[in-house]
């Protein structure tokens, strides 16, 4: 059925194809892995307990603590006071001009005043009222009972100018220290102590004390400005208080108070708290992946055949490895340890190097590694799990780097075991750089994992690439080196019954080998094409040359259009033989192409000399031409070997002049018309051939019998 449909896809363009399959396979991947970043929520009612410990899943700040703890900085600032040196002299002046307008107003008019015989004691007293309201006008503060006042009157003079000088200077004195409002009672009931110790004359105590009292202020004051810089500095220095990802919210079995609820709110684990945000950008990261695989086929120059192939393969791998890490996800929540550390880290740069190409490989190491932080993170983790991410990445890049090109099996066991040490040295520098102490049993348990890591990857790949190679027809180089094994049905077939054959078809392999290396192409491919392209010839091996062994020819007694028949037969021939086997698509055209069109011209000459009118076009191969770089040089190889195993005392330079010749009328007869070889490649091929060829038909000593 999938072959059926692979047929069915390929009847499409690869630009419709690829942007079809690559949706579809975006919003597959996307639906897997929604669950990885999809959030996890409880229902929970408030009082009730909690059946399991919850943590939280991300990062997010609680504003109700941050806004307390800023609250209770704030309220650890002291005020900022702003001290008043001037206060102490205004202060001392103000009872000075008390005492001074109580002895003015007691002064004896001058001599023609008027009002003399009017300044009694009560006007004495009106005066001296309107003299201190200038005073409490200023300060409301300063006010003086009609007792005070009227002692003031009473007293003489120079009691009135010792009470002054000592009240002014206790108040001074006091005032040039810090008062604040808080300290006031204190310092009034201090200053009314000290005066009633004083030498202030005993009538005027009560007054004295109260004039002192009423001059005590406060002379240090909060800085409202100050104060409240400080304030919101202290605010902003506070760190906002977060709910940190992996922080245990409630433990088991704890009651789910109003607090807990609430951070269980905030954190969003409520089932009615769930974000759409993280599988929008799980669609992003999605659309990410899917737009680079579109990209880079896009603007890969190969056969639209092939690219529709590797599309396929790299899709199927992909989602192997997917489902691998989502089944490695499920089971982790049964294991004290991080089981992730088994997955094959390098399954999918294996499989891939050996069924595609080098580049695709790469790329697909990178975005795999990117999908399994995504996938295989912990509910608790950050958006990625780069620690996985990275082991991927490096594994996956060990076996990129180690895996041989000829894809052997001992070459892919070899590099699993590279693939496990990359492992074990990353997971050292990881439990390094934890800093956090593990013993050696924690050790082997990672150790153990990553080793698993790597045999895994190198057995799936040696277990999976029979299958895509069947399903899609693919001919990679461990099959191509399975199928050079001489153990192999059809070359036992070849070596048994057309010994020279084979001989001939080592020789042409060697051949094109070396040249499609020179070149870039496909070497392996060529030399295992080389051993069978001339396969149709075990239908009739005496008709061949390389096969007469008495020295008697067949077509000497055929006419040349059966000769004919049977020379172009063995192409046809050859090819229907391999597709009966099942053999790759490759190797069936290395056999039906090798001749192209040529021109059996040894057999036309033979029929025109019958016949003149013996049209050319009949005396060709069917072909088609070659189609690749890889059948064009094994038909170059093909006739320079045996053209030069004819010569006689080959030399250098007629072996170099002979391949020459070759590719020279190959070329003017269109053999190459339908494949990329250039000019430049012609002569590097011929410039090999010619090389390899003097290293085979080299002089010889001549040993004495």
């Amino acid at each position: 059925m999938l072959r059926n449909l692979i047929r069915l896809l390929n009847r499409f363009s690869f630009a419709w194809l690829s942007a079809a399959l690559l949706t579809i396979a975006a919003i597959l991947a996307f639906v897997l892995m929604l669950g990885s970043v999809k959030d996890e929520t409880y229902d929970i009612r408030l009082f009730q307990l909690a059946n399991e410990t919850i943590r939280a899943t991300k990062t997010v700040e609680d504003p109700v603590k941050t806004e307390e703890e800023r609250e209770r900085a704030a309220s650890e600032i002291s005020p900022v006071y702003d001290f008043d040196e001037e206060a102490a002299k205004n202060r001392a002046a103000v009872v000075h001009s008390v005492f001074d307008y109580a002895i003015e107003a007691k002064e004896e008019p001058k001599k023609g005043d008027k009002e003399a015989s009017s300044n009694s004691p009560a006007k004495q007293l009106v005066i001296l009222k309107d003299e201190l309201s200038r005073i409490e006008d200023s300060d409301g503060s300063f006010k003086l009972s009609d007792d005070n006042l009227a002692s003031l009157i009473k007293a003489e003079k120079k009691e009135l100018e010792s009470a002054r000088d000592t009240v002014a200077n206790l108040v001074e004195t006091m005032m040039e220290q810090p008062v604040r409002e808080g300290d006031l009672t204190d310092r009034k009931n201090e200053i009314g102590q000290l005066i009633n110790d004083s030498r202030v004359p005993d009538p005027l105590k009560g007054t004295a004390a109260a004039i002192g009292k009423a001059s005590i202020v406060a002379n240090e004051k909060i800085d409202d400005q100050k104060t409240g810089d400080r304030i919101e500095q202290a605010k902003a220095s506070v760190e906002p208080t977060k709910i940190l990802q992996g922080q245990v919210i409630v433990q088991e079995g704890q009651i789910i108070d109003r607090e807990v609820y609430r951070q269980l709110e905030l954190a969003g684990l409520l089932n009615e708290k769930t974000s759409s945000r993280p599988a929008a950008g799980l669609a992003l990261f999605t659309a990410l992946i899917f737009w680079v695989l579109y990209r880079h086929f896009k603007r890969t120059d190969r056969d639209e055949r092939v690219k529709k192939k590797w599309l396929a393969i790299v899709l199927v791998v992909y989602f192997l490895a997917l489902a691998s890490m989502k089944i490695l996800g499920g089971l982790e929540k049964d294991f004290d340890v991080t089981i992730a550390y088994v997955f094959p880290t390098a399954l999918v740069p294996l499989l891939l190097r050996l069924l595609t190409d080098g580049k695709l490989a790469l790329i697909m190491t990178v975005l795999t590694a990117a999908t399994g932080g995504l996938v295989l993170q912990e509910g608790y983790s950050s958006v990625i799990n780069m620690e996985f991410a990275l082991y991927m990445l490096f594994g996956g890049l060990a076996g990129f780097y180690l895996i041989q090109e000829n894809g052997r099996r001992s070459s892919i066991l070899a590099t699993s075991l590279g693939v496990s040490v990359v492992n074990a040295v990353f997971i050292l520098f990881h439990l390094l750089m934890l800093r956090t102490q593990f013993d050696l049993q924690e050790l082997a348990v990672y150790m153990i994992a990553a080793l698993a890591s790597g045999l895994l990857s190198g057995a799936l790949t040696i277990g999976t690439l029979p299958f895509f190679e069947s399903l899609f027809g693919i001919l990679s180089d461990m099959r191509l080196v399975e199928l050079s094994n001489p153990n192999h049905p059809l070359l036992k077939k070849i070596l048994t019954e057309t010994p020279g054959t084979y001989h001939h078809s080592v020789m042409v392999a060697n051949l094109s080998d070396a040249a499609c290396e020179a070149i870039g192409a496909h070497g392996l491919l060529a030399r295992v094409g080389s051993y069978y392209h001339d396969i149709g010839k075990t239908v009739r091996p005496a008709f061949f040359i390389e096969n007469q062994m008495n020295g008697i020819n067949p077509h000497d007694s055929l006419p040349p259009e059966k000769s004919r028949d049977i020379i172009i037969a063995h192409a046809t021939e050859g090819a229907s033989i391999l597709k009966e086997h099942k053999m790759p698509a490759e190797l069936v055209d290395i056999a039906g192409q090798h001749h192209g069109t040529s021109l059996l011209k040894f057999f036309l000459v033979k029929a025109r000399e019958a016949d003149p009118s013996v049209e050319e076009d009949t005396y060709r191969y069917p072909g088609p031409k070659p189609q690749t770089k890889e059948i064009a040089v094994i038909s170059i190889a093909d006739s320079c070997e045996a053209a030069v195993r004819s010569m006689k005392n080959p030399t250098p330079e007629k072996i170099e002049n002979l391949v020459r010749a070759i590719i020279r009328d190959k070329m003017n007869d269109g053999q190459f018309d339908e494949c990329d070889l250039s000019f430049k490649e012609l002569k590097t091929v011929g410039d090999v051939i010619c090389t390899t060829l003097n290293g085979i038909f080299h002089n010889r000593i001549e040993y004495p019998e």
